[in-house]
């Protein structure tokens, strides 16, 4: 694969890590045989300067500290250091490439192996040391046997259906008391909820009836299952029972242009749930208690009109609420249900300050908090309002953190640099999450618990990568019986699946950007078709881990490339924040960036790039064809925005305590008119050229169908033809099987009319 090399400088406490074999002195006999050669030490490569070249050109990094520590560190794995600054030799760069070519070694000598292999043809035999040149003739051998089984075929082709229809069993949840085991599968083309008894021969049980709709999630309640489902994609959510145990399957919220959502599964109140609904005020959720036998509601707290969520004490009491015009506001607290809330935590522009839970005691509680800070940190408080700081990464955010309330304690809470990674707070929990782990012999960042039972002795835990769909297992820590319980995607073969790479570059204003690179597999990577796919939000990120659509898009011979641009979460307020009414602008520029750093790389044909988003990814699809007209050759918007101006007179009625911080990430429609109007693709529609194919949901909340019909408009009126696939039962993205096979089938027919 020929790659530029983006030179870039290193700090030097990357390379002063205390790696597990690196000392400052040395008694190696292979450090006093490079110590007697005559010839000038300084024509020599270093270690440190391997590394900083290995790095680059066998890890696609290129600017981001952190990331480059991590690969570091893979590169590092079973290599024998003795001092960093210190001259490499031949056995210790065969040992990395030799590992990283996923080769066992031969024998005692890593170096005897990559000769077989031809890593070190045209270098001299006769001593242990490199010079430059020297070096840069192995990396070049190193493509060379990279690509060598690389016939340029490509993979088996599977058909969209494979990819996108639905994966199998999922969502696995253990009933309270560990007897019965939940989940979701398909059924009329649509998920439904079945139920097994455990340690039993008895075939599952269906006990919903979906036919217009899969379910959106489900929970138990004692001997009651719950679930939301919505009506044709409004996103109108709708708590209702099922026919488990004898149950009715009914709506328990039956209200028009309502949403509801639990809050509290209330343990110790039989056939009552906290939840969370805007029956009387559609821009506000108040709290009240739901039975799951009868549906009787009662108020429990009146939301004031600033309140976006709330927050039960351990007695499952509403103490806390969480006030915000979307860009300032408080913490709120009360000591009991009878007394007033009262400001607990001031809430500032950019401050992101997220609740937990309450301790057992109820005298203290835990939080997602970056008040003060750049990034956002595992903290605990007391009632006074004193703050210890519990976990941080000085790198990213801590993204969750799980409570048991049985232990008393967070168990563990998760960040993520390219992957996620735990740290733990609970021995017992770290032993069996350790201990599961290794018997399936997977990463942390392939391995999650999914659900345990209140003792923490049976568990549902899950296996998922770049390349495996996933997989459910049940282990009984008593018996230390682990046990397959559903493979997902099947007849997707993961040695056939693409390898979702890490990538990072400097934008042109210097800001480093991360993301991920997918190849596909048994191809040259050089002069792909490229797809880019932003993501939506924009204040979400992408993530490593399976994707069906990445895939698909891989098996078809495409390299994809996902960027994590700026005001993407995760990253820190700052790197939020540098994209603060951004759309269409330095946004733009990191997604176009990428798209150069890919042809730089030459892994991309500048002549076959293409580009795809939903929601916000719609909006950067269209501004990309707008205000880059030349880089892009096809371009698909699902569900993207097109005028900023209509986004934000039509945004659901429950964003309303948002609409600040859209202004102050966005913009204004008054304050920032020209702004909005220079950024909004469909006011410069005389220059799209590209040709375009869009998506849209006929019941879409979020994206209202305005946004794809004034852009299908603008265009049809210049003459210029537009697919458009309208769907009159979906809303934000398209649920139901056959619109999403639909839908995914004809975005490959077009994006391969364009770019192959």
């Amino acid at each position: 694969m020929k790659k530029k090399v983006i030179s870039s400088v290193i700090v030097a406490s990357l390379f002063t890590l205390p790696f597990s074999a690196v000392a400052t002195t040395s008694t190696n006999p292979i450090d006093k045989e490079i110590a007697t050669v005559t010839t000038n030490q300084n024509s020599w490569v270093t270690t440190k300067a391997f590394l900083e070249q290995a790095v680059t050109k066998l890890s696609y990094q290129h600017g981001s500290d952190f990331m480059r520590k991590e690969v570091l560190n893979a590169l590092l794995k079973g290599a024998d250091w003795q001092n960093i600054d210190g001259v490499i030799t031949q056995e210790q760069i065969a040992n990395v490439l030799v590992n990283k070519l996923n080769v066992e070694k031969e024998g005692q000598s890593y170096k005897s192996t990559a000769d077989k292999l031809g890593l070190f043809e045209g270098v001299p035999n006769n001593r242990i040391t490199v010079t430059d040149s020297e070096l840069e003739l192995i990396f070049s051998n190193f493509e060379k046997v990279e690509n060598k089984d690389v016939d340029n075929t490509g993979v088996q082709q599977y058909s969209v259906e494979d990819f996108m229809k639905n994966p199998g069993n999922l969502g696995y949840q253990l009933s309270p008391d560990g007897n019965y085991i939940s989940y979701a599968a398909a059924w009329e083309n649509r998920l439904n909820i079945f139920v097994k008894e455990m340690n039993s021969d008895s075939e599952p049980e269906r006990v919903t009836n979906l036919t217009d709709r899969d379910i959106a999630g489900f929970i138990w309640k004692e001997d009651t299952i719950l679930y939301l489902k919505d009506n044709g994609g409004d996103e109108n959510y709708h708590i209702y029972t099922t026919t488990f145990n004898g149950g009715e399957e009914k709506d328990l919220t039956p209200y028009e242009n309502v949403v509801a959502y639990p809050i509290d599964i209330l343990k110790d109140a039989k056939d009552e749930i906290l939840i969370m609904m805007n029956k009387e005020d559609a821009t506000v959720f108040d709290v009240y208690k739901l039975n799951v036998k009868t549906g009787e509601t009662k108020l429990v707290a009146k939301n004031p009109g600033n309140v976006q969520s709330w927050i039960s004490d351990s007695n499952g009491q509403v103490r806390m609420a969480v006030a915000t015009d979307g860009v300032a506001g408080a913490v709120l607290y009360r000591d009991s249900e009878k007394d007033e809330f009262k400001p607990f935590i001031t809430i500032e522009s950019g401050d992101t300050v997220s609740p937990i839970a309450f301790s057992q005691d109820n005298q203290s509680v835990y939080m997602l908090s970056n008040k003060g800070r750049d990034k956002i940190e595992l903290v605990q408080y007391d009632l006074q309002g004193n703050e210890e700081i519990l976990f941080t990464n000085s790198n990213v955010d801590i993204s969750n953190a799980i409570y048991s309330t049985s232990k008393d304690k967070i168990l563990f809470a998760t960040y993520m640099t390219d992957k996620v990674h735990y740290e733990f707070f609970d021995n017992d929990f770290e032993k069996v999450f350790k201990n599961i782990q290794n018997k399936l012999g997977v990463s942390e960042s392939e391995f999650g618990i999914n659900d345990y039972n209140k003792d923490m002795t049976k568990f549902i835990v899950s296996v998922s990568s770049d390349k495996v769909y996933g997989k459910y297992y049940y282990y009984d820590s008593t018996t230390d019986n682990l046990t397959e319980l559903a493979t997902l995607g099947s007849w997707l073969d993961p040695n056939e699946m693409a390898e979702m790479q890490s990538i990072s570059y400097k934008a042109r204003d210097g800001l480093t950007i991360n993301g991920y690179l997918t190849l596909p597999k048994n191809k040259v990577a050089e002069n792909l078709p490229l797809i880019v796919i932003p993501h939506g939000g924009p204040w979400a990120r992408d993530m490593w881990g399976f994707n069906p659509e990445v895939q698909l898009l891989a098996n078809r011979g495409y390299a994809v490339l996902q960027v994590n641009f700026r005001s993407s979460t995760g990253y820190g307020r700052a790197f939020l924040e540098a994209g603060n009414k951004q759309w269409g602008l330095a946004i733009q520029d990191d997604i176009t960036d990428g798209v150069q750093w890919a042809i730089d790389q030459g892994i991309a044909d500048p002549e076959k790039i293409g580009i795809y988003g939903a929601s916000f990814g719609g909006y950067a699809t269209l501004a990309g064809i707008t205000f880059t007209p030349d880089l892009y050759a096809a371009a698909v918007d699902y569900v993207g925005v097109s005028n900023i101006f209509t986004l934000l007179d039509t945004i659901p009625p429950y964003w309303e305590t948002m609409r600040q911080q859209f202004y102050e990430r966005v913009g204004h429609p008054e304050e920032d008119k020209e702004l909005l109007t220079k950024v909004s693709p469909v006011f410069h529609a005389d220059k799209i050229k590209t040709p375009l194919f869009v998506a849209q949901g006929a019941n879409d909340p979020r994206v209202n169908k305005q946004e794809s019909d004034q852009i299908v408009e603008a265009l049809r009126s210049r003459g210029v033809d537009v697919e458009y696939m309208l769907k009159d039962n979906e809303g934000h993205g398209f649920m139901n099987e056959e619109n999403r096979i639909e839908f995914y089938n004809a975005m490959v027919d077009f994006f391969d009319k364009y770019l192959k």
